[in-house]
């Protein structure tokens, strides 16, 4: 059941050892285009600009963001609401998009892509020849 309710919430429960379970979310994002360029910006709050991880393998792109847990110092947790998680998200990039020149900022629990498109292919004319 608990599963489940994640699964609607936009995160999930993942095992990670034998008696823990950690939540990865969903991050929200907005999605803009702009002179050429699509612009990506996922909300990751809560993680480092050190624990941002942006990866591109073929035409796959991933985010993802570690959280690390907080606890105040000196304190015992009672209670807790908030709930803390990695975040992960999985986009796959048309050709149009030119990878090589992909930028990467996080600022403020936000991480900003700008992928730009890549420049129109040209019709080639094809000589042919006859024998």
């Amino acid at each position: 059941m608990a599963q489940e309710v994640a699964r609607q919430e936009g995160r999930e429960m993942t095992e990670t050892g034998k008696d823990r379970m950690a939540m990865s979310f969903t991050p929200a994002v907005d999605i803009f285009e702009t002179n050429g360029t699509t612009v990506i910006m996922a909300d990751m709050p809560g993680v480092a600009p050190e624990d941002v991880d942006v990866t591109l393998e073929r035409q796959v792109l991933t985010l993802q963001g570690k959280v690390r847990p907080h606890a105040p110092e000196g304190y015992r947790r009672l209670s807790t609401e908030y709930r803390e998680g990695d975040y992960i998200r999985v986009f796959t990039l048309s050709d149009e998009v030119d990878q090589s020149k992909i930028k990467a900022d996080f600022k403020h629990g936000v991480l900003r892509l700008e992928l730009p498109r890549a420049p129109e292919a040209k019709p080639k004319k094809i000589k042919v020849r006859a024998n």
